[in-house]
């Protein structure tokens, strides 16, 4: 089981992202190494029989997230009256995955093991299972796009606190959108992710209050 990126598609104007689609412009060096992981392991499933499901992450959050994602940085700068950086000027988008949402995806996926080529019987449509090793990508997002003006006005709204915004350019290696197709996880674990997103931001505002202001 291996941790990828929704980054792995670049600049790729076809979304919702599919797991077939080809992936071999990543604009970041992030991206860039997580596309050759994906490779690798495509050897040693291959080399080795090694079953292996690839799970491309759209941006993550909840409580416990990272203090490197937007939503972390975001928070505490509002808190701390401090300006937040807003790249391309706002007009950008993202698909939102909760955690929670994640955690039970990749419960169900570590059970839906990857058949080997030689037993693989019942092909499921749009399936991104190698033809040659025991080997699939699997797309793990909300599959709805949020407005980053949209996603700072719910934080916002939901601390009772105006953001002080300084406006910049689109950040080196970054991309404008990003939309998961999920029908593949659909289709092998019957579960589709759907946390709102006002509710997932109201979780992890609740959690950091909690764990960093009433200490």
């Amino acid at each position: 089981l291996i941790a990828s990126t929704s980054s792995v598609y670049g600049n790729s104007d076809n979304t919702p992202y599919h797991e077939n689609e080809k992936t071999d412009k990543p604009l970041s060096f992030y991206a860039a190494t997580k596309k050759s992981t994906e490779i690798l392991s495509h050897s040693y499933a291959y080399s080795f029989k090694i079953p292996i499901t690839i799970f491309r992450f759209f941006t993550v959050y909840g409580p416990w997230g990272r203090p490197d994602m937007a939503l972390f940085k975001f928070t505490k700068a509002i808190l701390s009256n401090k300006p937040i950086d807003v790249y391309n000027n706002g007009d950008m988008k993202r698909d939102f995955t909760y955690i929670d949402d994640l955690v039970k995806s990749i419960y169900l996926l570590q059970k839906v093991i990857p058949p080997q080529p030689n037993i693989f019987k019942n092909e499921i449509n749009g399936d991104s299972l190698s033809k040659d090793a025991s080997h699939r990508i699997v797309n793990i997002g909300n599959s709805k796009t949020v407005n980053l003006l949209d996603f700072i006005e719910t934080i916002e709204n939901i601390l009772g606190k105006r953001a002080l915004k300084n406006y910049k350019e689109m950040q080196l290696g970054d991309v404008k959108t990003t939309h998961s197709n999920n029908n593949l996880l659909d289709k092998i674990t019957n579960f589709h992710p759907n946390t709102d997103i006002k509710f997932g931001i109201k979780k992890f505002i609740e959690w950091y209050i909690e764990y960093y202001l009433k200490k």
